[in-house]
């Protein structure tokens, strides 16, 4: 994974221009403040530059066109957690069930493979069947019957994942257009015993009884806006392709996205991508996790703890942007005000888990802070336009 430098060659500063503001259009506008800058809000500040690390530098073009065998990259990526009470699916709805999801793709390939994931489960899971198919709408549980594909694993088609494991399924030699969607179905014969799931998907999920797998149109099927079981897309694509994964919180995730509208930052970056030929062969991984924390567990895993599984392991990653950290901040004083000490020591501890893993290093992007109306956060905010480049 390569250091990174914001604004290069291939990916210029006005296009960065364009994304951040576009973020802040979906996440409300440059924060502000009546009062002058204190040593709390200096060092607040520091940590998030340090901690946006919006650092999306791409090598020169020739380094990203090489020639030789293709080579797999993740298009699509979810992190996955234990859903909370109120998001997960009851077991009953999930025995003997076809559950259908609709994905948004990034960079384009000659074929696909699938990640099923029973990370958080507590004992093995059987799938009895996986499909993949092309959705007749993002919005729609409809799908082209021509184009449905039956997925195996090891040239089986069903596969027994065992607890805290995730299974990729063979290539399937398909043409995946860039930012295309692809709906992936499963069936279960028992519920897990645990979910994996990403509540925050910004996307309808479709489930019904029985196995329907290879169906069109589902059956009257009952929905929720979460993802499960599914962690990533690859696609197999040029020599020299490789991956952006983003890490963050509800910023990144989606807060204030459309559902089914696949119009979340790390969207809008992929498709910025497609439009130079430069860089039309990176794909975007979204590891946002809405009430995510980076030093602590707020929803989901730390994301010092889920590093490795959500960085490391998708394929192709060669750069990373980190987007984390409101949480821990506004955590420390939820409750009170506490002794700026405290901040600062919290800042410390941040910059330090950033810097431990020599594999993911950055250079901070310096960014504008988000208004946070959160009124459960007491944060004073930054005025517009005080952050430097370090």
């Amino acid at each position: 994974m390569e250091k990174l430098r914001a604004g290069s060659d291939g990916f210029g500063e006005k296009s960065m221009q364009a994304l951040r503001a576009k973020s802040l259009r979906q996440s409300g506008n440059p924060v502000r403040s009546s009062s002058g800058a204190n040593p709390f809000m200096r060092a607040f500040n520091f940590f998030a530059t340090i901690s946006l690390l919006i650092a999306l530098i791409l090598t020169p073009a020739q380094t990203l066109s090489g020639t030789g065998a293709q080579v797999w990259v993740a298009s699509w990526g979810s992190s996955q957690q234990i859903p909370e009470a109120q998001n997960a699916l009851p077991l009953d709805d999930l025995r003997d069930a076809t559950v259908r999801q609709i994905f948004h793709l990034s960079v384009g390939g000659s074929a696909l493979r699938v990640h099923v994931s029973n990370a958080f489960g507590t004992a093995a899971l059987h799938f009895t069947s996986v499909h993949v198919a092309r959705p007749i709408s993002s919005a729609s549980s409809v799908i082209d019957r021509s184009s449905d594909q039956p997925l195996s694993f090891a040239g089986k088609p069903d596969v027994l994942i065992p607890p805290g494991a995730e299974f990729v399924s063979d290539p399937v030699d398909v043409v995946v257009p860039p930012l295309s969607d692809l709906a992936v179905t499963f069936h279960l014969d028992t519920p897990p015993a645990g979910e994996s799931s990403h509540p925050g998907s910004r996307a309808t999920t479709y489930y019904v009884h029985g196995n329907s797998v290879g169906e069109p149109n589902l059956t009257d099927p009952k929905h929720v806006d979460h993802w499960f079981q599914i962690s990533a897309i690859d696609v197999r694509t040029s020599p020299g392709a490789a991956t952006i994964v983003a890490m963050g919180d509800s910023i990144t995730d989606g807060h204030g996205a459309t559902t089914n509208g696949n119009d979340r930052w790390t969207d809008v970056l992929a498709a910025q991508l497609q439009t130079s030929p430069i860089t039309r062969n990176i794909g975007v991984s979204n590891q946002g996790i809405g009430g995510n924390h980076l030093l602590t567990d707020g929803l989901g895993p730390n994301a010092l703890a889920r590093f490795d599984r959500d960085v490391l392991v998708p394929a192709g990653v060669r750069w990373l942007i980190v987007f984390e950290g409101i949480n821990d901040i506004g955590g420390l004083a939820i409750n009170g005000d506490v002794p700026l000490a405290e901040h600062a020591a919290l800042v410390e501890r941040v910059i330090f888990g950033i810097s431990t893993d020599h594999r993911a290093c950055a250079l901070p992007w310096s960014a504008r802070l988000w208004r946070y109306d959160n009124p459960v956060y007491r944060l004073e905010l930054l005025p517009s336009g005080t952050g430097e480049r370090t």
